[in-house]
């Protein structure tokens, strides 16, 4: 049987930017072993149910699916979470979105909402760091709901809970002092849609209207319904719709709009505060 140094050396994956990453990471996941095991022992052995193994796992990450669905994981901040078909795959890019938010959230007790929450990603990481606060995330998808779920059961976080809403459909009368969210923010007939990973990723939770932008629209028409007075609205966009998203931002009546560059330089989030103090009673009338 080959080595596993072999089966390394002979993965092809000619269309993925990170080939080896991808092919160390799908071997450990069939050996059952950390990458680390594959540096430690090159020389082992696997059996041939494992070479097979291995070698289907090759031919779909050649077809394109991505390694997080064919591993059924992925890493998000300091969080390991169950991902599956019917969510997005957590991005690094997103982790721009829980520091901005742990910095602008209250130092104690607080309500904070993650919209469209996915694996939870968002709400869980917020949830790990700030234990007084009592996180909720909302998904219109059943599934994604219970995924949410079994992530919070697994890391034994208590402050989070789930609900399926669309957005603030099921959330009446609730009011929160942070409200964050990853929405949908590409153009239907943007063409990376046909390219790479995120052809196999749900195109409900990546495509939003003509330009990208109608369910951030919905959403800054609507947060101030569900904001406390000096509360904070928190938005990821594509990198090119800054600007745009500032103008809803402002029309709206938030105040200290402002964007958040990424690693890469990009204007990736948009924040807002609704006026007024907190304590001081209810958000200006709509």
């Amino acid at each position: 049987m080959p080595t596993i140094e072999a089966l390394l050396a002979s993965a092809e994956l000619p269309d993925s930017p990170s080939a080896r990453l991808d092919a160390e990471l799908l071997l450990a996941h069939v050996l059952g072993k950390p990458r680390s095991y594959l540096r430690t022992w090159p020389e082992r052995e696997p059996s041939a149910e494992q070479c097979a193994a291995f070698a289907a796992l090759l031919a779909r990450r050649r077809s394109g699916e991505p390694v997080a669905y064919l591993l059924g994981r992925q890493g998000f901040w300091s969080l390991e979470l169950e991902v599956a078909p019917h969510t997005l795959i957590p991005r690094p890019d997103t982790e721009l979105l829980v520091e901005n938010a742990l910095a602008l959230g209250p130092a104690g007790p607080a309500r904070v909402l993650d919209l469209g929450t996915g694996t939870g990603a968002i709400a869980l990481a917020l949830a790990c760091e700030r234990p007084a606060w009592q996180l909720l995330g909302v998904d219109r998808v059943a599934e994604a709901v219970r995924l949410a779920e079994r992530n919070r059961d697994r890391l034994k976080l208590d402050n989070v809970r789930f609900l399926e809403s669309l957005w603030f459909a099921a959330l009446a009368g609730e009011r929160f002092a942070l409200i964050v969210g990853n929405p949908p923010y590409i153009a239907a007939d943007d063409p990376h849609l046909v390219q790479g990973d995120v052809r196999f990723e749900p195109a409900s939770a990546l495509v939003a209207g003509r330009d990208g932008l109608d369910d951030i629209r919905e959403i800054v028409a609507q947060a101030p319904a569900h904001l406390e007075a000096g509360g904070w609205l928190l938005l990821e966009h594509g990198f090119d719709q800054a600007a745009v998203v500032r103008a809803l931002f402002a029309a709206r009546g938030f105040t200290a709009v402002d964007s958040r560059r990424d690693l890469g330089g990009h204007e990736r989030i948009t924040l807002g505060r609704w006026p007024g103090e907190p304590g001081q009673g209810e958000p200006h009338a709509e």
